[in-house]
């Protein structure tokens, strides 16, 4: 039998080790897709809800009530722009379609540019209203021209909620005035803007500042101030009804690391602006990036076997960085796998490989690696002249 003092030390032993071996706080993420949360996060926010979402790697840094079901007012149309950013980049509509303005769209009230019945704009023009000025009248007309109605639009912005695992989320509207059962979360509208951000129209569109409609006669001016008043703030969305008080999406990149800051039911005016401020101020004062290598980066090479080409490069299908504390950069390293060959036909953009990241043996993130261009396999004549060519 082991004595008292035996025990206790075997004990001690083993939550020593215990605690060497746990996770720390904010620890490196695991395999991207998976949302962690960061530990240890302290600070105050009047927001109702509220979420700050590295989303790169998805972690939250930061959050308070992130699954509470509120209205969201306006931050609505980051879904809308989302839905028609994707179909233009789906090659289903062109920027300068006309878009033919329709009484519903006409009659819409709150934020608009006053379109007329029958008035046209082209679609690029309309996106502009609805991401700067937040038009309510050119949310419908938009809404109208890709669904058919706003009715079916609705409907596939609630489907494409549920595609994106969003459980406190629902759509009534797609304007954002308010409307019974129309609400989302802090974390569902973080994860509706980390999609959109993976469109380059949906980005170009939040980004910018102003912009001059009908000739001039009328001026856009974006309704989210981040972009003149937070260092590094490139997207968004602000949002305002009684129901709903203030309301804002938005997003800010400092050296290599983006974060996304959701704070849903602030009471003042401007306390949106100051609390998002607040939440991307903790996560760029306690966070850093460590990038390995760029979207579409050339990192290797597979030989083919019976195509056209006798090779093809290794693309990263996203960029390779981890999200970490600050002073816990170091002791990463990095490994490509790649098969010595392939066998044609390849498709450009199939996967091939991984592009690996590991500290201390453990993996902490996996890129895809795709194909960079199509090779068709080559015909028997083909083959047997590269064959006499080898050769000779």
């Amino acid at each position: 039998m082991l004595g008292k003092k035996k025990i206790s030390c075997i004990l001690a032993v083993l939550f020593i080790l215990g605690v060497l071996m746990g996770e720390p706080a904010g620890a490196v993420q695991e395999a991207a897709g998976e949302i962690k949360t960061a530990k240890g996060a302290v600070m105050n926010t009047t927001a109702e809800s509220a979420v700050l979402l590295e989303p790169s790697n998805n972690i939250i840094i930061f959050e308070k009530e992130p699954h509470k079901q509120l209205p969201m007012a306006s931050v609505t149309k980051l879904m809308t722009l989302l839905l028609a950013t994707e179909a233009v980049e789906q090659d289903k509509f062109k920027l300068n379609d006309v878009v033919i303005t329709s009484e519903n769209a006409w009659e819409m009230g709150g934020s608009q540019i006053y379109l007329e019945p029958g008035e046209e704009m082209s679609l690029r023009e309309m996106l502009l209203a609805i991401g700067l000025q937040s038009a309510n009248d050119a949310s419908v007309a938009v809404a109208e021209h890709i669904a058919g109605s706003e009715e079916d639009f609705v409907q596939a912005m609630n489907d494409k909620a549920k595609s994106l695992g969003l459980t406190d989320t629902n759509f009534v509207n797609c304007h954002g005035l308010t409307a019974e059962n129309h609400y989302t979360s802090a974390y569902d509208m973080a994860i509706i803007m980390r999609e959109g951000l993976k469109s380059p129209l949906f980005r170009e569109i939040s980004a910018m500042k102003e912009f001059d409609l009908r000739g001039g006669a009328f001026k856009l001016w974006n309704t989210n101030k981040l972009l003149w008043w937070y260092n590094g703030a490139d997207a968004g969305k602000t949002g305002w009804t009684e129901a709903a008080k203030y309301c804002l999406a938005s997003t800010a990149e400092r050296n290599g690391l983006r974060l996304i800051s959701v704070v849903l039911g602030t009471s003042e005016p401007k306390s949106h602006f100051e609390e998002a401020t607040k939440l991307f101020d903790y996560g760029f004062a306690r966070y850093k990036a460590v990038k390995f290598a760029e979207r579409d980066a050339a990192v290797g090479e597979v030989q083919v076997n019976k195509g056209q080409s006798g090779s093809l490069e290794a693309l990263t299908a996203d960029s390779v960085s981890v999200v970490v504390p600050k002073g816990e950069d170091k002791g990463f390293e990095t490994r490509v796998e790649l098969p010595c060959c392939l066998n044609a036909p390849v498709q450009k953009e199939q996967e091939i490989g991984a592009y690996i990241v590991t500290k201390d043996g453990q993996e902490v993130l996996r890129v895809k690696l795709v194909a960079k261009n199509d090779i068709s396999k080559s015909s028997v004549l083909q083959q047997i002249n590269k064959i006499i060519d080898s050769v000779y």
